[in-house]
């Protein structure tokens, strides 16, 4: 494959501290991120290798292939108290010159990570998505089986590039009478942990159709307490107007 017919890789310098650790030992610390979108949909953080413990890395004999990328040496992370086969990898050889003395890790592998002091979670944050949450008086119902569920104008509706708009709803505004706790925890890069609610209406189990986050990040403390409902599963009325059901990937 040539230069000209290889995939344009995303890359951009980064302005945040980022921090990743395995077993409790920090692993890898940068103040010069580099923030490459092996997907569309988000970035991996690069490290340069001059700000990871190189020593903790072991050569897998394995290797990874990326049509834009090139091949990724894999390597085994081994701290004191941890050991993750194939966590990290390198493109030593990369056509993507920015690549070439930089260090990434899988997500999952590594036990912990961090933008300046704040966790991390699921995935690296991408700079070009912003979350809003306003107050507003809109007149939102939430009908599941035709049974009026929620009904507020104290709603906070919280806006996500590339989501559908979620309206978060005060508890005292829904019937917390017919929501039951899951063990259900989700999390999100942008907004925290979520806990899960099932509503139980008429004999009919609806499950984990209900989120809220009790400690949510701090660009998304307004919706701290709130609770919503998935617009892709029930029916949501805004100001008497009964909204489509988006098609997202929880439909």
């Amino acid at each position: 494959m040539t230069d000209k017919q290889r995939p344009r890789v995303r890359n951009e310098r980064g302005r945040k501290r980022i921090r990743t650790y395995l077993g409790g030992e920090l692993v890898a610390d940068t103040v010069n991120p580099l923030l490459v979108w092996e997907k569309p949909y988000y970035p991996v953080y690069y490290f340069p290798e001059s700000d990871v413990r190189l020593d903790l890395l072991t050569p897998t004999g394995e290797t990874m292939r990326s049509p834009s990328r090139g091949d990724a040496t894999l390597y085994t992370v081994v701290t004191a108290a941890g050991k993750a086969a194939g966590a990290a990898y390198r493109h030593l050889e990369s056509p993507v010159a920015e690549l070439r003395d930089h260090v990434a890790f899988q997500w999952n592998a590594m036990d912990s990570w961090f933008e300046e002091d704040e966790q991390v979670y699921v995935h690296a944050r991408d700079p070009y998505t912003r979350v809003d949450v306003l107050p507003s008086s809109r007149h939102i119902e939430v009908v599941i089986d035709g049974v009026k569920v929620a009904e507020s104008r104290s709603a906070r509706l919280l806006f996500e590039t590339g989501l559908p708009t979620r309206y978060y709803l005060p508890k005292t505004d829904v019937r917390m009478d017919l929501l039951e706790a899951t063990d259900l925890r989700t999390e999100c890069p942008y907004k925290g942990v979520a806990g899960y609610y099932d509503v139980v209406v008429g004999g009919n189990r609806h499950e984990n159709v209900v989120w809220w986050y009790p400690f949510p990040a701090a660009e998304s403390a307004r919706i701290a307490g709130y609770v919503a409902f998935y617009n892709e599963k029930l029916d949501i009325f805004v100001d008497g107007e009964l909204e489509v059901r988006p098609k997202t990937v929880f439909s």
